[in-house]
């Protein structure tokens, strides 16, 4: 049996509702990642889609045309060599679904910023995720100016122009701009070059006890499945380090809730592991980069409906602490980005209400006391954390939850 590729890494797909992120996800991976019913009906991605892209090279033609997704060169004919495989993160770019494009851009090693050309530079999400990378630490950009089909020359300029004066001073400044048609497929094989160049496979070391990020959870039987029949809860998620394996336990924090009389707290699960899924194939073991499905023991009311997402699953007692409060060090952004205005943002008050992610966790916390770049926050829903670990905050503003800026756990 050959052994099944995982992908080495994950790599965002961010940027202003409409330009193109999903058509490119598909250029590249054969993949229409928008399949919730809400997305196909709204024509926008609501939760984070996923979809994984051998990048290859001809042996025979010159750079970058020998890069191409195609297992035979589409220029000579010659079959090409794999390089790679990595995995495509596709984030929503609608204002109101930040919190999943946060949670998502905990998983990501490298991102693509994707700028439409037939639009002004910046529109308010496409400035609000750049500053979400920033504000998560993620270095590794390209930016795709997409739609060049669309523009005459002289404005697919003057759109580069307005691109080259946005990212100036921010973490994309020395981002390379690749002009492409995501619909017709032009220039695909020049960003391929420029994933493989550009956005390396992050080292890991193996003997790490296994720790994996909780995006999703579902129940995968299907209504009046006799008893026999039941299957486990899944959870899925990216391995962030170690190895996880099938017949091994694995633990989820925070876990679930438990009251006792006027206590409440909360109680970590294990289970063991009965399958692993990577890219549609079951494997035996699974490694950080991609997306992993994880079959359990779990009763499916426990995964149902994303009930786990936001949680950490790792080796028994080796996960961080469940925290319900911690003090974190800010650093706030000097606008609020995502409002045409761009109000100045004010320092964080005590009493005030935020919303935290804290790797694919969303919670609120209430600040219980603010002091310069200090503050000290009270959690709603608790989070597995630790220390070191990013925080992007968000406050609301207008009736939407905007980005202010990030804090580092103390």
């Amino acid at each position: 049996m050959a052994r099944i590729r995982q992908s080495e890494l994950n790599i965002g797909m961010v940027g202003h509702v409409d330009h193109g992120k999903t058509s490119l996800t598909k250029q590249l991976t054969g993949v229409w990642t928008d399949t919730h019913s809400e997305e196909l009906k709204r024509g926008i991605t609501i939760r984070l889609g996923y979809a994984d892209c051998e990048i290859r090279k001809c042996p025979k033609c010159p750079e970058p045309d020998a890069y191409t997704v195609n297992s035979k060169c589409p220029k000579c004919g010659t079959r090409t060599k794999i390089l790679r495989k990595v995995s495509f993160v596709d984030a929503p770019g609608h204002e109101t679904l930040m919190a999943t494009m946060l949670s998502g851009a905990s998983l990501m090693d490298g991102a693509i910023l994707v700028i439409a050309a037939n639009e002004e530079c910046p529109q308010p999400q496409t400035k609000e995720h750049l500053m979400a990378l920033d504000a998560l630490g993620i270095k590794n950009i390209i930016i795709v100016q997409n739609k060049i089909d669309l523009v005459s020359e002289e404005r697919a300029k003057e759109n580069y122009e307005q691109i080259k004066e946005f990212v100036k001073g921010t973490v994309a400044e020395n981002a390379p701009i690749i002009p492409v048609s995501a619909h017709h497929g032009a220039n695909i094989d020049v960003l391929l070059n420029a994933i493989q160049d550009l956005i390396p496979t992050p080292e890991r070391d193996p003997n790490l006890p296994a720790r994996m990020y909780v995006a999703r959870s579902f129940d995968i039987n299907k209504p009046g499945c006799e008893i026999k029949d039941l299957k486990g809860g899944v959870i899925g998620g990216s391995i962030i380090q170690g190895m996880l394996e099938v017949g091994r336990e694995i633990e989820i924090k925070p876990g679930l809730k438990v009251t006792e009389g006027n206590k409440t707290y909360w109680e970590p699960i294990i289970t063991k592991i009965t399958s692993l899924g990577v890219g549609g194939s079951k494997v035996k073991k699974a490694f950080p980069g991609g997306l992993v499905g994880v079959g359990t023991e779990l009763d499916p009311a426990l995964t149902k409906s994303d009930a786990l997402s936001g949680s950490v699953a790792g080796e028994p007692g080796t996960l961080p602490e469940t925290l319900d409060r911690f003090t974190m060090k800010v650093k706030l952004l000097e606008r609020v980005v995502g409002t045409k205005e761009e109000i100045k943002i004010e320092p964080l008050r005590s009493n005030e209400v935020l919303m935290l992610n804290i790797g694919t966790a969303t919670t609120v916390g209430i600040i219980l006391s603010a002091r310069e770049d200090i503050a000290d926050i009270k959690l709603k829903l608790p989070v597995c954390a630790d220390k070191g670990d990013r925080v992007a905050l968000s406050r609301r503003i207008s009736s939407r939850w905007r980005l202010i800026g990030y804090g580092i756990i103390q």
